[in-house]
């Protein structure tokens, strides 16, 4: 056989091989490329939580989860509110400048909430990750000052927040807890995750 009438067969064995190549590469780039679009329940991780907080009486909080974190709902009594008039000179960080953790303009208030009654936070402490503990009894009691008001114990390292989630002064947490963005979409249904557009 001459090397001419090879050619044409060698060139089409040359496209088949091409052709064959070019299908796997784009079969095993397909699942590989898909992977980067996220999954539907990554979108519902992320996404925004309705709480209803009708049932919610003064004194309560309910802890829901938004992008896997714990977050607080809590509605303070006038009690409670009065207290962190107490708490604003012995608090590290009484108007929520630290940038750690971003506040809201809307939550940079000595109650930190839009609403003064409800305080909306993530129950992490800025220290270690660790989750902090109800203390919401006031007076002498382990671990707490004697002059206790009321707040949140971190039981790792010892680090208290006041009812508005300020951290107290010389204590291992560098930073208040977070306030996620929140709205309210009536008077009994908060928003957790998404803020009003200004």
């Amino acid at each position: 056989m001459s090397q001419a009438a090879a050619d044409p067969s060698r060139r089409t064995w040359i496209a088949i091989t091409c052709g064959a190549g070019a299908v796997g590469g784009l079969a095993t780039a397909v699942p590989f490329v898909s992977t980067f679009t996220p999954s539907e329940r990554a979108k519902a991780a992320g996404a925004p939580v309705q709480v209803d907080i009708s049932a919610l009486r003064p004194g309560e909080k309910l802890t829901v989860e938004w992008r896997g974190k714990p977050v607080w709902v809590m509605r303070r009594t006038p009690e409670q509110l009065e207290s962190l008039k107490k708490t604003e000179g012995q608090v590290a960080d009484p108007t929520s400048l630290r940038t750690q953790y971003p506040t809201p303009d809307y939550a940079k208030n000595p109650h930190r909430s839009i609403k003064p009654e409800f305080f909306v936070g993530v129950g992490i402490c800025s220290h270690l990750g660790c989750s902090p503990s109800d203390k919401f009894q006031t007076g002498a009691q382990p671990s707490l000052p004697d002059d206790w008001t009321g707040g949140f114990l971190c039981p790792c390292h010892g680090s208290t927040f006041d009812l508005a989630g300020r951290v107290f002064k010389n204590k291992p947490a560098p930073d208040n807890l977070e306030v996620p963005p929140h709205m309210y979409l009536s008077d009994t249904m908060l928003l957790i995750g998404e803020e009003k557009k200004v």
